[in-house]
Parts: structure tokens; C-alpha cells; sequence
């Protein structure tokens, strides 16, 4: 077993990241434990499967994993995002949810530690994480699906509150 363990965003408007990893599945939690997702990965053979959240607010993820590049759906085929990056040995870089509307994925490595920031300076959101003996591409698809969880929750709280 090895942990993933993290922070996506800051302190009051972010994540905590926590799952285990028995060599083919990471399970765990982003969130809190009323304001976050569960999050359920399998990686085997190259292919990744699972979910973050439940069965009514979630997404599935699907796609391929490998040591040097990430191609995962997130979601649906319609509303859903895509995730491209590329890995090396120090830097895991791309982008999520498309050339236009989408945010780019910079991450560094250092060790066993991921560091860096998905989307941009604005509306971008920090990431550090402890990754352990856990694939360092999985480790990144995790904090991509961290940020997804927050933003959605993010924008169903302003969509609530905008139309009460």
C-alpha cells in the first residue's frame, strides 16, 4: 500500500486529496467528508477506469495511462472533459477540458512530491502532493479530478446562490 496525500487550491477554497494504492486501484477521498467526492481508479494494462463522487454527483474517468502520457475522459461523451498530458521525468504538463475553454496542468516532480498548478494565474488552483510508490501519471490524473470535483462544487454553489 502507498498513499496519496495533498492539497489542491488553498486553504479555505480547496481540497484535501487522500487515497491508498494497492498496485492497481487508488482509493480515497478528495474534499472533505460533506463538501468533496469519493474517488475510485483502476489502472491495469495502460487503462484507467473509476469514478469521483457517487452515483448522481459524480463522473467516470476512462482512458489510458502510461509513463509518459495521460489520455482520460472525464464524464460524459457530451458533457464531459478530456485530459492530455504529457509526462517526463521531472515536469507532468497539458491540458483539461479542451483548447478553449480548457486550463492547463503544470506539475513538477520532486522525489515522490508533485507541486504546481492547474488552470491559469487567476483562476488556477496550487496542487502539492505526495505521491509515494503510486505512478506519477496516475498521481497527476488524481489531482485533475481534484480540481474537476472543486470547480464543479464551486460552480453549483454560485448557481445556487445566483438564483435565490
Amino acid at each position: 500500500m502507498s498513499d496519496l496525500d495533498g492539497r489542491m487550491g488553498g486553504l479555505t477554497a480547496g481540497y484535501d486529496i487522500k487515497a491508498k494504492w494497492d498496485g492497481e486501484r487508488l482509493r480515497g477521498r478528495v474534499g472533505g467528508r460533506f463538501n468533496g467526492k469519493d474517488i475510485d481508479l483502476t489502472l491495469k494494462g495502460g487503462e484507467v477506469d473509476g469514478r469521483i463522487g457517487g452515483v448522481f454527483g459524480g463522473f467516470d474517468a476512462n482512458g489510458k495511462v502510461s509513463g509518459e502520457q495521460v489520455e482520460v475522459r472525464l464524464g460524459g461523451h457530451i458533457n464531459g472533459d478530456n485530459v492530455e498530458l504529457k509526462v517526463s521525468a521531472d515536469t507532468i504538463t497539458g491540458r483539461f477540458s479542451g483548447r478553449i475553454d480548457g486550463k492547463d496542468v503544470d506539475l513538477r516532480r520532486d522525489g515522490p512530491t508533485l507541486r504546481g498548478r492547474i488552470g491559469g494565474h487567476l483562476d488556477g488552483k496550487d496542487v502539492e502532493l505526495e505521491f509515494g510508490l503510486i505512478p506519477p501519471a496516475l498521481a497527476a490524473l488524481a489531482a485533475v479530478c481534484a480540481f474537476k470535483a472543486l470547480e464543479d462544487e464551486q460552480n453549483d454553489a454560485a448557481a445556487s446562490s445566483s438564483s435565490s
